[in-house]
């Protein structure tokens, strides 16, 4: 780990209301895997977003936008999530979204394969369309035609861009952690 965790009590005062808004949205929307710890300071990427609040408030922003009524359903969610943290083998990604993503259905099998960097042969049409949008994304260039159309017939066109930002985002998530090298909780 590269950067010490803030304390809630060494905070500074542009840094305190950022902390209550994380601290309150992680509380509401991030279940389910260690992200707090007992004295409050905030772990994963929100460690380093709140050492530099002039881009990690913005960062939160757009997050908190992300998780605020998604029209995508949570296994596809986490399929992009996961394809998109298994290539950047971002440790406290993979570990906080395997967790998540057994809580909402997706098999260990599913989880291993797609943490493994490989395609899983039994994922749901709206997975698979999630899974190859991602896994081109994440692989650089223009998205191909056919797998957009895909997600637009999949989810529609509001659907293929949250998709896109979506993933985004989690790109931004991975290169903070693997950045600051966040490692997954003990």
């Amino acid at each position: 780990m590269r950067l010490p965790i803030v304390s809630p009590d060494a905070l500074n005062d542009e840094q305190k209301p950022l902390y209550a808004d994380m601290k309150q949205g992680i509380q509401a929307s991030f279940k389910g895997f260690i992200n707090i710890r007992d004295d409050g300071a905030l772990l994963g990427p929100w460690n380093p977003w709140l050492r530099e609040p002039k881009f990690g408030k913005p960062v939160w922003e757009l997050v908190k936008a992300m998780v605020d009524k998604p029209s995508l359903s949570p296994t596809v969610r986490e399929v992009a999530i996961l394809v998109t943290g298994a290539h950047f083998r971002s440790a406290y990604e993979l570990y906080a979204h395997v967790l998540v993503a057994e809580q909402r259905g997706l098999s260990d099998e599913k989880l291993a394969t797609i943490v493994a960097g490989q395609r899983p042969a039994d994922l749901t049409r709206p997975e698979a369309v999630a899974y190859d949008f991602a896994s081109a994304l994440v692989n650089g260039g223009v998205l191909p035609e056919l797998t957009y159309k895909a997600a637009v017939e999949q989810f529609g066109v509001h659907g293929a861009a949250e998709l896109s930002y979506l993933i985004g985002v989690y790109c931004m998530v991975s290169v903070t952690l693997n950045t600051f090298d966040v490692p997954v909780p003990e």
